[in-house]
């Protein structure tokens, strides 16, 4: 295979294969779709989980700028592996992460749990209990990104899972897919709490059932007590999500989250640190929807110092969304970002690895764990 001549010879081969695939997707033969793909709704969505050099990473295949991508994945043989092609020329081997056992099965009333919940990368459950949202259907307050309401309006989820659900759902994925954690967001309900309430009767009900280790994502609730409520109920980590550090960015991409000031959301970090501990808090940062790289890495320093993990990911073009024309970050962006936080991460004992549940643990949707430890050195792909 072709030996690819690295940008830099700072960043090793994963660094690099990881930082490009995300950023410039992944063109598949749609024969070869053995695992379903999403397309619309909360969370990793028109992406595909993908295992390359070790790392499981869920790479963008439904967007616009997946279908000009240089990147291209050949059949599926007999081992379940593809060729990776840069440029049509074979750079790599790939493999995607085999359907869930659980898939196949339904609830009672004959749902099934596909609709219920989804695996994200190859052992993570991932959830949205509430598949709406008071700012979605508001072109004033809704964020431009989200595609919340899409997977509902196709039939793909229903609109309210239920702890009892969900505990069903949980334990059949653990005894039959090994899934090691379960991450839980919500939209936001029209009640003070921001989604807090059912986050912590599901998370019960799922620990109850299988002492999974779980994070719930919620935006900050009107009295910080629910962060303790939810420790009770069985939470590890929690998520709170920025999705943007400039408050310039925050009004015009997400003008309802940015009704909550950007100096509240740090108030409610470091309470919330205090009750899950140092790491066990996160954030996301969508890097490409206008922060510059220095303003990411400054927030990602003033997070950390909080012991807040700042999980910075490459923005996804959703379709059906406002900023399904915005392009994505480039690789360069998010290796300028990615190199010194993760070094960051890494000074601070806040790693990836560190962290019991949630995004930030399954890491798949940025490349920013394979920054946290610096490389040895520079190795070139075969």
């Amino acid at each position: 295979m072709k030996t690819l001549d690295f940008p830099t010879a700072l960043l090793s081969k994963k660094q690099w294969l990881l930082s490009e695939l995300q950023s410039s997707g992944l063109r598949i033969e749609a024969a070869d779709s053995t695992v379903p793909s999403r397309t619309g709704g909360a969370g990793p969505t028109d992406h595909k989980a993908v295992t390359l050099l070790g790392t499981t990473i869920m790479v963008p295949i439904h967007t616009l700028g997946a279908a000009v991508s240089p990147f291209s994945a050949g059949a599926v043989d007999d081992r379940g592996q593809a060729v990776l092609y840069r440029n049509e020329e074979p750079i790599g081997v790939i493999q995607y992460p085999p359907a869930p056992k659980f898939y196949g099965l339904s609830t009672e009333e004959g749902i099934p749990y596909w609709k219920i919940a989804q695996l994200h990368s190859s052992r993570v459950l991932a959830t949205t209990l509430l598949q709406t949202c008071i700012r979605y259907g508001n072109p004033s307050t809704k964020c431009q990104f989200c595609a919340i309401g899409e997977s509902l309006k196709a039939g793909r989820t229903i609109r309210e899972k239920s702890p009892a659900q969900l505990a069903e759902v949980a334990l059949a994925a653990k005894l039959l897919d090994g899934i090691d954690n379960v991450v839980m967001t919500t939209g936001t309900p029209p009640t003070p709490d921001r989604g807090a309430a059912v986050l912590a009767a599901a998370a019960a009900a799922i620990k109850l059932a299988t002492r999974l280790p779980i994070q719930a994502q919620c935006e900050p609730p009107d009295d910080f007590l629910w962060f303790v409520k939810l420790r009770a109920a069985g939470v590890d980590s929690l998520g709170m999500h920025l999705e943007a550090w400039d408050e310039g960015v925050r009004r015009k991409i997400m003008p309802g989250k940015a009704e909550v000031p950007l100096s509240y959301y740090m108030e409610a970090f470091s309470s919330a640190v205090k009750v899950f501990g140092r790491g066990q808090v996160s954030t996301y940062l969508l890097a490409g929807l206008g922060d510059t790289p220095e303003g990411l890495i400054d927030a990602a320093r003033k997070l950390i110092s909080l012991g807040v993990y700042p999980f910075i990911v490459p923005f996804v073009p959703v379709t059906g969304t406002p900023l399904a024309g915005h392009a994505p970050p480039s690789a360069d962006f998010m290796k300028a970002v990615l190199a010194p936080v993760g070094q960051m991460l890494s000074e601070a004992g806040m790693t990836s690895e560190t962290v019991k549940a949630g995004c930030a643990k399954c890491g798949a949707c940025s490349s920013l764990s394979s920054f946290e430890k610096p490389s040895t050195s520079a190795c070139s792909a075969a």
